[in-house]
């Protein structure tokens, strides 16, 4: 059961919704799985935390 994780900027219910299901989708073609087998975890990330060189992704925005 192949476990893909995702770390990404907050998102709405809706989007990681269609982001699970495309996903699901072309990992369950290249691996020749069932989408059934896949699980999926997504960590959302705030930009505070998240540095880019020597700056903080919120400091860039």
């Amino acid at each position: 059961m192949p476990v893909i994780t995702i770390d990404a900027p907050p998102l709405s219910r809706e989007q990681k919704s269609q982001l699970v299901k495309s996903f699901a989708e072309t990992a369950s073609e290249v691996m020749n799985l069932p989408v059934s087998a896949m699980v999926f975890i997504i960590n959302e990330v705030e930009p505070e935390n998240v540095g880019v060189g020597d700056i903080l992704l919120c400091d860039r925005e």
